[in-house]
């Protein structure tokens, strides 16, 4: 008899660790995570506190977005490649059956990309991870891009990020305001951006109520945020 008790307290005493636990997992998960739906994804340690813009707001992400960067070759493998952008960044690049190669406009294949060849990546960015979509091989010149190159600020660990602004920013705009979009129009604000100011990782792509793009950009300590008219034209950077 006593034995029976003391087994039955255990288990309710169990039971309820169990379900105090499960409270805290749920609540945990919301304040974590914006999305409006728990799932085994939302408990994961997550993208949520690293990739969330300071300012908040509908641009405010959970995961991975489209992006890209460009740079050196270093290392390739049979799974993916490994690349150096020109403010000293690196970056892991995945391939994946569907990535397409490019060289100018003509087709190539994955034996193209070798070590020391620079190469612009469009694709799902996920920290300094990307998934990539489109391999461009480029002239090692940088092209237009060169008379920029000296205007990013490197990331440098423990410098405070330089505060400025060039050319055009938005009158209405505000860090965190948007609609994040990928497809052609997050990959041509992309290069655009990458064109004018490389060095970065691009890993999101905002359309902003005025129907121009704010281009994310880290990795660097300037420039964060660039700004790109709806002909993909750079307009402004801060």
């Amino acid at each position: 008899m006593f034995s029976r008790k003391l087994t039955r307290s255990i288990a309710i005493g169990a039971t309820a660790v169990a379900i105090g636990g499960g409270a805290y997992g749920i609540v945990s998960a919301s304040a974590g995570s914006s999305a409006g739906t728990t799932t085994a994804a939302t408990f994961a340690p997550a993208a949520s506190t690293q990739f969330a813009p300071g300012g908040g707001g509908s641009n405010a992400r959970s995961g991975p977005a489209a992006g890209g960067a460009a740079g050196t070759v270093d290392n390739v493998s049979a799974s993916s490649f490994t690349i150096t952008t020109s403010a000293g960044q690196a970056v892991t690049i995945d391939k994946v059956s569907s990535t397409t190669y490019r060289e100018g406009t003509n087709s190539t294949s994955a034996s193209a990309v070798k070590r020391g060849v620079s190469v612009l990546v469009l694709g799902t960015t996920n920290g300094t991870t990307i998934t990539a979509g489109q391999v461009i091989l480029q002239q090692k010149s940088g092209g237009s891009a060169a008379s920029s190159t000296a205007a990013v600020v490197p990331f440098e660990r423990g410098a405070a990020s330089t505060s400025k602004q060039v050319g055009q920013i938005p009158a209405s705009y505000s860090q965190g305001s948007g609609t994040i979009v990928g497809g052609q129009a997050a990959n041509k604000a992309t290069e655009a951006a990458l064109a004018a100011y490389p060095g970065g990782i691009v890993d999101r792509v905002v359309k902003l109520s005025n129907g121009e793009y704010e281009v994310h950009n880290i990795g660097v300590n300037w420039p964060h945020h660039i700004f790109v008219n709806q002909s993909f034209r750079v307009v402004g950077a801060d």
